[in-house]
């Protein structure tokens, strides 16, 4: 078995910010791609940059490098991992760039929803209060009066499902699994998942598209590794609120490059989401604690 690092808080809070950062140069990049190709094009141009940088690590490694039992989670994985991607440009390439941002950010708030799904594990009440309230602050962000409520911002929620799921299995397989070996699968699956969309919607790759396409496969490859690192290294209850910090990454470039700024609800629903979030997160750190604390206790 493989034993991960002693823990070190610093060092993951550094892998997490680097990685809300990268997270939201990509998200320039895409939006401006989204102009010129279609979004399944990007998403399986990007992974398949990503398996050829994984190719030296698997001639070096070879077929032990491979080697798992824990093929069923690194699927899971691989696909919670695709869809999140996938959902997320959609979103992008449709509404601001903030938006799609905190929508993707909004995982902490799916993380006891989904743990409670798979493992049948009740919360108290007081879980739940900030899981509310996070969802008010959504649903002030999808703009419920109609206004400018679109398909889009659903879509955009859609990568905070599937982002929570890999959230789950990435802390899963870190424990016993080597950070390259679970990028490997992981960029593997999600190739194979993106190749038969991107035939579907398959068009001339312009020019200039090649170098921003490049880019962003280059800079998520970048972020897998820096996002697979911080959870070998920090416990998602330190992790989860440092990605916050790529909504204000994100909202800079949206206000730099395209002069998008947030309406006083969207403003409204980033506090909310946020609070909500951090609130879930610290709520959970504490029961985890005690229920350790509890289990000691008890031999």
């Amino acid at each position: 078995m493989i034993l991960s690092p002693t823990e070190n808080i610093g060092l993951g809070a550094f892998y997490a910010i680097a990685t809300a950062f990268v997270m939201s140069v990509a998200a320039a990049l895409i939006k401006y791609t989204a102009t010129l190709v279609t979004i399944e094009i990007i998403v399986a141009v990007q992974y398949t940059i990503c398996i050829v940088f994984m190719l030296p690590w698997l001639a070096k490694k070879g077929l032990r490098g491979i080697k798992t039992e824990k093929l069923t989670l690194h699927i899971i994985r691989a696909l919670c991992g695709w869809a999140c991607f996938y959902t997320y440009y959609l979103a992008i390439a449709h509404v601001p760039l903030v938006d799609a941002s905190l929508l993707r950010n909004a995982a902490p708030l799916c993380v006891p929803i989904l743990v409670l799904i798979i493992h049948k594990t009740h919360f108290s009440w007081v879980r739940w209060v900030p899981i509310a309230i996070g969802l008010l602050g959504i649903g002030l962000i999808l703009k419920p009066d109609g206004n400018s409520l679109n398909i889009w911002h659903l879509v955009g929620f859609g990568s905070a499902i599937t982002l929570a799921g890999s959230i789950i299995t990435t802390r899963m397989l870190t424990r016993t699994e080597p950070t390259n070996r679970v990028l490997f699968y992981y960029f593997a699956f999600s190739t194979a998942a993106s190749l038969p969309l991107a035939m579907l919607n398959w068009q001339q790759i312009p020019t200039k598209a090649l170098l921003p396409m490049a880019l962003i496969g280059l800079s998520i490859w970048l972020t897998m590794w820096l996002y697979t690192q911080a959870y070998v290294y920090a416990k998602a209850s330190i992790i989860s609120p440092l990605s916050y910090t790529g909504v204000v990454f994100t909202g800079f470039w949206g206000w730099y490059f395209w002069a998008q700024i947030p309406d006083w609800l969207s403003f409204a629903g980033v506090v909310l989401v946020v609070g909500g979030g951090v609130g879930s997160l610290f709520l959970g750190s504490q029961a985890d604690k005690h229920n350790a604390l509890s289990t000691r206790q008890s031999k």
